[in-house]
């Protein structure tokens, strides 16, 4: 009983609070909620967040992962250092060590290219095409049938909206309730400019990640270049900075407690509007796998790493990753089951039937039964979640994932583009060329084996009946780590596809000449591939059974929060957000209570001269002389370093600005407090806080430490 009534305490107090800070709101919405901005203390008209070519919308990229924003006309971009990390690592050798050491760029011949993949997405436009798709679909479709008449309409919608340097993508809002096209200015040259030493951009480490108090000076730049003609060109000495029409404005004095902030950024994803099963799913068994296969895959990388510091080098970027996702997911653990999330989901759910029933008619009726319908989907799903997970990891097999996407690769090229599959259309081809030309940046052979290796260990583990034949076959009847290793090894000595030339000329050869290669693993993958793309049209067929249903349970939780005069955000999917909120502390528990700011009296105190905690002599001393050149805040008395607000972002949001009420810079979202994690599934308001970097302890580092003043400069910054 006790649970039942916590669960309906929460959900009210939600339901209370969601015309509040809680929402990742579309920037179409703003003008609904505007009463409740100007509350909080937004000066701008929350109409002119609308206007994605204006200010200070204009200003605001994705980095494909990351958020970050021009804060400069000659294409400066500010982010996180650990969003810049990958160009660190890709421009990294044991002998120079960029994560380690930092990295400044005084003049532009200085900057260094970013990996070949890296991009600078600018949004320009966002039009709904809801009505564009579901004119394809009818309810006497199947699964299949209905998957793939959305991913024709998705591909013709595309194709028609792309044109040279622009990068169009249908996104999906509410599981399928409605569908918003989305064009982006795609910038494909994208070199590092500054980042400050590790033992600044990542101070506390995996130690204090997720946590508060921080004291992380967790920022980094670089900059877009485009041809001469100002068109977007892949890499090359010739080409010029970007111009972009907006650039951030930065407010070096701050803001202080109490003070409206917001952040515009492109968050990954949340699960607010999954159903108690599946939070229940996640509890029993998502997070408790995945945390015990990303403990394995760091043991494996980790152990080779201390043997040979170029394997650490090259794995950096992704044991970073995975380190944050495995804090992440215990985090989510502890926070739902903290929550009482399965019984608020359940509580939630019997509310809105119980409403459905209440409004009576057919339609609703139909609602309840089609939500009914949603529930033995979801169930259904979980007899082959082990298969999905267990083969889905050989694709950390660098080799073995791109020989099978360059099988799948010829093979879709015969066919007219928009019959090819999503992925592998020609638009495609220059992000499936960049990723095996950097290869060799972020891979070891040996690494790469053992990686394979114990995908292989728990594929054999699986059913007889949700295994490959052709993999098996190829197995040969091996189930120990010792003989899968042995087979792993010939076929790694029976390839060359490990040499980039080889990689690349498989990458343009067709079907004809793949079929009639000798290579070892080129042969397995053509073997695999049919059985995997079998997989995978059983999975799509899935999706477009959730396609129907989940869209109906959607239909039916807007109509409820209509009721109650509650506009709905959508669940996060990568598409541009604003969340706002105000600077202010925390209190998670009984009797502890947290400042809304650190200082950088706190780095003294952390500092222990051992990684993670390893200050820099140079900035001890100028902290212990209080040398902070004026960045200092006045009303505290010292200069700060991070900041909390209540605000409501995740993953992907990191780099996002931190704007003031004038839509002025005054930090970057880099985390959040460990109490925040599980609310990707439940936003508590009391709880939840996102940890910003203060843009006074940044303009300092980059000033006092790192003499960067030509970026200062640039920034229209005084040095002071």
């Amino acid at each position: 009983m006790r649970r039942v009534l916590l669960a309906a305490a929460l959900l009210a107090g939600l339901a209370g609070t969601a015309h509040a800070v809680e929402g990742m709101w579309q920037p179409a919405q703003l003008p609904k909620i505007a009463d409740t901005l100007k509350q909080h203390g937004l000066k701008l008209d929350p109409v002119t967040l609308t206007d994605l070519t204006a200010y200070p919308m204009g200003a605001i990229v994705s980095l494909g992962g990351c958020t970050a924003s021009f804060v400069s006309p000659e294409g400066l971009i500010v982010t996180n250092h650990h969003c810049g990390y990958g160009a660190l690592q890709y421009n990294s050798t044991p002998q120079k060590n960029l994560i380690v050491d930092g990295f400044l760029a005084k003049t532009r011949a200085d900057e260094l290219p970013g990996s070949p993949d890296m991009r600078v997405f600018v949004t320009e436009e966002i039009r709904d095409v809801t009505k564009d798709v579901n004119a394809r679909l009818n309810d006497q479709m199947s699964g299949a049938e209905r998957y793939k008449a959305i991913e024709l309409a998705i591909k013709q919608l595309v194709k028609g909206c792309e044109s040279e340097g622009y990068r169009c993508d249908v996104y999906t809002f509410h599981g399928g309730y409605s569908y918003q096209l989305i064009k982006q200015l795609e910038i494909k040259d994208v070199r590092l400019v500054y980042a400050p030493p590790e033992s600044i951009g990542k101070f506390g480490g995996d130690v204090d990640n997720w946590m508060w108090p921080r004291h992380t000076g967790d920022f980094s730049y670089l900059r877009a270049y485009v041809s001469k003609d100002g068109k977007s060109a892949t890499y090359a000495k010739d080409n010029v900075p970007y111009h972009p029409r907006h650039v951030l404005k930065v407010n070096p004095q701050g803001v202080e407690q109490g003070d409206y902030v917001m952040v515009v950024g492109y968050p990954g994803r949340t699960n607010r509007y999954r159903l108690a099963d599946e939070v229940q799913n996640s509890i029993d068994w998502v997070y408790p796998t995945q945390i015990k296969v990303y403990e394995d895959t760091l043991n494996i990388i980790n152990t080779a790493g201390k043997a040979d510091p170029k394997v650490a080098v090259k794995y950096a970027s992704l044991v970073a990753g995975l380190n944050n996702y495995l804090k992440n997911f215990g985090g989510q653990l502890e926070g739902l089951h903290r929550a009482d999330a399965v019984d608020v989901k359940r509580a939630q759910e019997a509310q809105l039937e119980a409403w459905l029933k209440q409004q009576g008619g057919a339609g609703n009726e139909a609602l309840v039964a089609d939500i009914g319908k949603l529930r033995e989907a979801i169930a259904a799903d979980r007899a082959t979640r082990e298969r999905n997970l267990d083969i889905g990891l050989l694709n950390r097999s660098s080799m073995f994932s791109n020989a099978v996407r360059l099988v799948r690769l010829s093979k879709e090229r015969v066919k007219p583009d928009l019959e090819r599959a999503a992925g592998y259309q020609q638009r495609d081809e220059v992000r499936i060329e960049g990723a095996l030309k950097q290869m060799d940046r972020r891979y070891d052979a040996k690494v790469d084996q053992q990686l394979m290796t114990y995908a292989l260990q728990r594929y054999v583990t699986l059913p007889k009946d949700q295994r490959l034949p052709a993999l098996d076959q190829w197995l040969g009847g091996a189930t120990t780590g010792a003989a899968i290793g042995a087979k792993v090894s010939v076929l790694y000595a029976g390839s060359l596809f490990g040499q980039t030339d080889e990689r690349l000329k498989w990458f343009k050869a067709d079907a004809k000449a793949i079929d009639a290669s000798n290579d070892g693993l080129l042969m397995l993958a053509r073997a695999v591939q049919p059985q995997l793309q079998k997989l995978e049209d059983e999975m799509d067929a899935r999706e477009g059974e959730m396609s129907k249903l989940r869209p109906r349970y959607m239909q039916a939780m807007i109509a409820w929060k209509d009721s109650q005069h509650l506009p709905v955000y959508p669940d996060a999917n990568s598409s541009l957000r604003v969340t706002f909120g105000n600077v202010q502390g925390v209190a998670p528990r009984d009797g502890v209570s947290y400042a809304p700011f650190t200082t950088v009296q706190g780095i003294l105190e952390k500092d222990t001269g051992i990684e993670p905690f390893n200050s820099p002599k140079q900035e001890l001393a100028a902290i212990k002389a209080k040398a902070f050149d004026g960045y200092a805040s006045p009303k505290q008395g010292t200069l700060p370093v991070d900041f909390l607000a209540d605000l409501d972002i995740t993953g992907g949001n990191s780099g996002s600005p931190a704007m003031d009420a004038n839509g002025q810079l005054v930090g970057l979202a880099f985390d959040g407090n460990w109490e925040s994690v599980s609310g990707d599934w439940l936003f508590n308001p009391q709880l939840n806080r996102s940890i910003q970097v203060d843009v006074r302890y940044m303009l300092w580092v980059m000033h006092h430490l790192d003499h960067a003043d030509n970026l200062l400069q640039e920034m229209g910054v005084p040095t002071k």
